[in-house]
């Protein structure tokens, strides 16, 4: 696919994709922020909710106001709904882990997905992967495996959490694969947006919350931070082979360090900043890869 900007289509795939996940580190380090304020972990459920209204009614806007879309036809499409369906789960099993477990431990599970996502990509979207990208792969997962250092970490159930949200992200990306176009992403996030609302809203019926109003600077910045992270993850797919891109969702691990650093006073260990060191080298190799090869620019 040849594209008609400066930078080729696979550099506009991986840069979206980077900053997707700055986006998302940054909406999820809030929303940590203000459940640890509120002091009621399962509170996570009803910021959730609350987000989730913000981010819907401004994708509503853009939608109806800026594209002109019609908002019912784009409830007719059964596709984006089961894309949303998948969506909504892994945020259920991610924001699980998120509360119970610290930011970039949650993130560094969570990097298992690459490695999902390349063998998905390559047994079911026939993408072709080069010894080298798959190299690159398993040389981001060994610094996933240095940040969590196995041997001194006490194994519980709830690491389970992100690595089922890995998993349930990578179909998410497959899904997201056969129905993206250049135009329809909004609607596509329109429809995730709405289903993660209407599950959060269920659930924050069970969950007491009490909404203090200094929660709401932090939880607009957060719905802005998820509108954006949103339409970035399927506009990098959109753009550029998943196989291309999945190493490059390594970065969110630095990301959630240094946010969880700076706002959630959680310090890094020396094997989480050598981890991310070896993770982001593995993304520049792939990118460097791509750059000799020609396919990015």
């Amino acid at each position: 696919m040849k594209s008609k900007y400066i930078l080729s289509a696979g550099t506009i795939g991986i840069v979206l994709m980077m900053l997707g996940q700055l986006s998302f580190a940054i909406n999820d380090t809030l929303v940590k922020d203000i459940v640890v304020d509120s002091k009621n972990n399962m509170s996570v459920i009803n910021v959730i909710f609350l987000r989730g209204i913000i981010s819907t009614f401004l994708i509503f806007l853009y939608l109806k106001y800026y594209e002109k879309k019609n908002i019912i036809n784009i409830f007719k499409i059964r596709k984006y709904h089961q894309r949303g369906l998948f969506e909504v789960l892994t945020a259920i099993c991610f924001f699980t882990g998120l509360i119970l477990l610290p930011v970039a431990e949650v993130y560094t599970l969570l990097m298992t997905n690459p490695f999902f996502v390349t063998i998905f990509a390559f047994i079911f979207l026939k993408e072709k992967v080069g010894i080298r990208r798959w190299g690159a792969v398993v040389i981001g997962f060994i610094g996933v495996m240095f940040v969590i250092n196995p041997q001194n970490m006490n194994f519980n159930f709830l690491f389970i959490f992100p690595i089922i949200a890995a998993i349930f992200l990578t179909i998410r990306d497959i899904a997201t694969k056969g129905i993206a176009t250049k135009n329809n992403s909004f609607e596509i996030i329109f429809i995730t947006s709405i289903l993660m609302t209407l599950f959060s809203g269920i659930g924050s019926i069970f969950f007491e919350f009490t909404f203090k109003f200094e929660y709401l600077p932090n939880l607009l910045i957060s719905s802005i931070f998820l509108t954006i992270a949103y339409a970035f993850s399927v506009l990098t797919i959109f753009y550029a082979p998943l196989s291309l891109t999945a190493s490059s969702r390594y970065t969110v691990i630095v990301f959630g360090m240094l946010f969880g650093y700076l706002i959630l006073n959680e310090i890094p260990s020396m094997n989480m900043i050598i981890g991310a060191l070896i993770i982001s080298i593995s993304g520049l190799f792939v990118i460097n890869r791509q750059k000799k090869l020609g396919k990015i620019k």
